[in-house]
């Protein structure tokens, strides 16, 4: 009698969800899923569990409860509904499937609380995706014939993942009962595709001081292939054990896994990006800040970090990216930017990285010492259940058209730091060992932190010495930034108020008096999040609102653009792909030969890596990403101008500057102190020597035994701003003359002198020995006298018995 009442009760249920799912005289949202589902060519019906707790309680529980009886019957139930609805669809499928959502309340667990209680339960589990196996082809019924009976037969085939029936035989049949051969069918067989995946714990949940836990997640039909290692994701499906015994005996302890039900991407890239009226806003918003929307939208990247003005606007560009040729003969030129930050510790390198993570619609982190070089590019490993070698994606793989972030890259090897060289500049792993021969795209763009050879950079060596990375290598990087942590009392005071000011501000929306939360807040036991759904609700927000807290009180008429619609309008303005006009490519191939000349070359600039032709097609990148930012569909000369400027900065840490526009600068210069002599001359000589004694940008280094400077721009000051003659002291000599050629060689040779002391004073008679030391042409005593005048009144350096100070 068991069994009769069994198949009452299963055929009760059937009839419950039956009336559930034809809901066309209440308000029809199943019956119209239904319909969609139909003409979508779809097998599986999302169902909502509040839905059916609202209309049948009793069986909502059940359901939760007794998963795999009532599951059977629900299936049941939604296959006669669509029989009723489209009889020939019906038959086109063997099964129709149900997905679950909605609120699970205490089935909403993680994967170290899964336990044994939630055995034949429908659960909701939250993880990251940590491993996935192979799609394979799972056989659900074969057709065979006999030609000797003219007969065909049938055999299903089912396991312990299967819901409506016990474990079949595995023995495929080749004969039948009367030892005829029997012939497959495999036109007629029916097979489903399956895939197996491993969901670990996500890290902020988990208890302090414990590993991370993982579950078993088996897919099959149209949920495979629908996330890739990385990835958050709910999964909601049976929990079940697998019994295993061995020589006829059981341990008593079985596999347990998840045979999955519904799968959602909890990812921030798998969300809608933007709808049509944000595409306007858009457009809008590039229309009314045309002219300074590039200078706009670099401020507001990571605006909690302070500075960093040329980064920020590099990094624009990397998000941006340039456009990606592919020639008729098959090479590629690449698109992507790749930028590098070296500089001392605590100057916000890796927060600049942390924010492009949470910017970049595809952001893979990775860091020097936890990445090896086929971890970075890819592996071929074992696989577990066949045997066979196959490859698996490395960090550069998985952020095919995205960005790849390596924090400490200095601390990696110099083997697997030549592995990445292929990736950066061809946008592609070659793969040739254990007879595995494969191509794998990885057009991805690299943003590397790392710190100097000595941990801090050192003033007495060159940027090539303190970088300490091979040519080819440095190369391959389009920018190069040296961020150094520079001793100004006025920028450390503007620091230290910005971040006193972030750590003081508060969301306005928090009550008074409620405590600050660490991590989240509120846990959500459900799979639709309520904060996503007034997200949507709301209208995209341009700006920042003004909080003095935030802004500070000195930047009231600066706007800063929400991330929301930064990464909005990155997305957007990727799409566009300007063409190169022919003025602003005659611009940069003078400026590119400009950076090539022998000139340049031998002049006492220190460069931080090398002029290559790469260079060239760096500045094509850059101008383009510019053109990119202000949605524009050519190439100007403005966006090539951008470029430049930024190239100089990171390969000289300060922008050249042509004749022409330097003598006409100071010009403009000369005639401003004109006016503003007679009201505050001695402020703005105060003003002036605070500006050269510090760093002109983020991170450009005062460089003490750089003379260059000082000799370029102190002599134009000089010869046009007016001085008022002072009456001459009685024991004050006339300066002596000395020709420009025997000045700048004395001046190199000091600074050898210094370089190779690694001290801040010599004597006057060493030095003296020194610098005339194997010299052809040795500098007479006046000489001496006259260049260490000229220096000491561009205030390089110091003379008091007869010791040489640097200033």
């Amino acid at each position: 009698m068991a069994a009769p009442l069994e198949d009452a009760e299963l055929r009760e249920a059937q009839r419950d969800y039956l009336d559930f799912l034809d809901d066309e005289e209440d308000q029809g949202i199943y019956h119209s899923k239904v319909r969609d589902m139909i003409s979508d060519n779809q097998y599986r019906l999302l169902v909502n569990i509040n839905d059916l707790r609202r209309k049948n309680e009793k069986r909502a529980s059940r359901l939760l409860s007794n998963a795999f009886e009532e599951l059977m019957a629900f299936q049941r139930a939604l296959k006669d509904f669509v029989a009723s609805v489209d009889a020939t669809y019906a038959k086109q499928y063997e099964d129709f499937y149900i997905g679950l959502e909605g609120s699970f309340g205490s089935k909403h667990v993680s994967p170290r609380t899964l336990t044994a209680c939630f055995l034949s339960c429908v659960v909701c589990v939250e993880g990251i995706v940590t491993k996935c196996s192979l799609v394979r082809p799972k056989i659900v019924r074969s057709v065979h014939y006999c030609p000797a009976t003219k007969k065909t037969i049938e055999r299903r085939y089912t396991d312990m993942t299967s819901l409506d029936a016990f474990p079949s035989s595995s023995v495929y049949p080749t004969k039948d009962e009367e030892n005829n051969p029997l012939e497959t069918e495999f036109g007629l067989s029916v097979y489903k595709d399956h895939q197996t995946i491993t969901i670990q714990e996500m890290p902020e949940k988990a208890p302090a001081g414990q590993l991370p836990r993982s579950v078993d997640v088996i897919l099959d039909d149209d949920l495979v292939d629908k996330v890739k290692p990385g990835d958050r994701i709910q999964v909601v499906g049976t929990y079940r054990c697998l019994p295993g015994k061995k020589g006829g005996y059981t341990s008593g302890t079985f596999r347990t896994i998840l045979i999955a039900c519904h799968v959602k991407q909890m990812s921030k890239d798998i969300r809608p990006l933007y709808s049509a009226a944000d595409v306007a806003k858009i457009k809008r918003f590039s229309k009314s800040r045309s002219k300074d929307i590039f200078d706009q939208l670099a401020k507001s990247l990571a605006p909690s970090i302070h500075g960093h003005e040329y980064i920020k606007k590099a990094l624009l560009c990397m998000l941006l990216g340039g456009v990606e040729k592919v020639l008729e003969n098959g090479s590629r030129i690449r698109g992507d930017i790749n930028i590098l930050l070296i500089g001392d510790p605590s100057v916000a390198k890796s927060q600049l990285l942390r924010y492009v993570l949470c910017t970049a619609p595809r952001a893979i982190p990775t860091t020097g010492r936890g990445s090896s070089g086929v971890g970075l590019t890819a592996a071929v490993t074992t696989d577990q259940e066949t045997g066979e070698r196959r490859l698996e994606a490395g960090a550069m793989v998985l952020a095919d058209r995205g960005v790849v972030c390596i924090d400490e890259f200095d601390k990696m090897s110099d083997i697997d730091r030549t592995a990445i060289h292929e990736v950066m500049e061809q946008g592609r792993v070659t793969i040739a060992k254990a007879g595995i021969h494969a191509r794998l795209n990885s057009r991805c763009s690299v943003l590397a932190a790392a710190n100097p050879v000595y941990g801090r950079y050192d003033q007495y060596k060159t940027p090539m010495e303190n970088i300490g990375l091979q040519d080819s290598l440095l190369s391959r990087f389009d920018l190069l930034f040296i961020v150094l942590d520079q001793m100004d009392p006025e920028q450390d005071r503007e620091i230290s108020d910005h971040v006193l000011r972030m750590h003081r501000y508060r969301n306005p929306n928090e009550q008074d008096g409620d405590a600050m939360p660490l991590g989240s807040a509120v846990e959500i036991l459900a799979t639709d999040d309520p904060d996503f759904a007034q997200e949507e609700e709301q209208e995209l927000q341009v700006y920042e609102k003004h909080d003095d807290l935030l802004h500070g009180p000195h930047r009231r008429k600066e706007k800063i653009v929400s991330m929301e619609f930064m990464r909005k309008y990155i997305h957007v303005a990727k799409i566009i792909k300007p063409v190169l006009t022919q003025e602003s490519a005659d611009y940069i191939a003078e400026e590119y030969s400009r950076l090539r000349s022998q000139n340049q070359m031998n002049s006492d600039i220190a460069r931080t890596s090398p002029v290559t032709a790469r260079t060239l097609e760096t500045l094509i990148r850059l101008s383009t990403a510019h053109a990119k930012a202000r949605m524009n569909k050519t190439v100007d000369l403005q966006d090539a101008e951008a470029a430049v400027e930024l190239v100089q900065f990171a390969y000289f840490k300060k922008v050249l500057e042509k004749e022409k526009k330097r003598k006409k600068q100071a010009e403009d210069d000369s005639e401003t102190e004109r006016e503003e002599e007679d009201q505050q001359p001695e402020e703005e000589s105060r003003k002036k020597r605070r500006k050269k004694a510090r760093s002109g940008d983020e991170g450009d280094s005062y460089d003490p035994y750089d003379f260059s400077d000082a000799e370029e721009e102190m002599p134009e000051v000089q010869a046009h701003t007016p001085k008022t003659p002072e009456p001459s002291t009685a024991g004050e000599a006339k300066k002596p003359e000395l020709a420009d050629p025997r000045l700048k060689a004395f001046k190199a040779a000091l600074l050898e002198v210094f370089k190779a002391s690694h001290a801040q004073s010599v004597g006057l008679k060493s030095a003296m020995e020194s610098i005339n030391q194997d010299n052809p042409e040795p500098f007479s005593p006046a000489e001496v006298k006259a260049a260490l005048a000229h220096m000491q009144d561009d205030n390089q350096i110091m003379v008091s018995d007869d010791i040489i100070f640097l200033i």
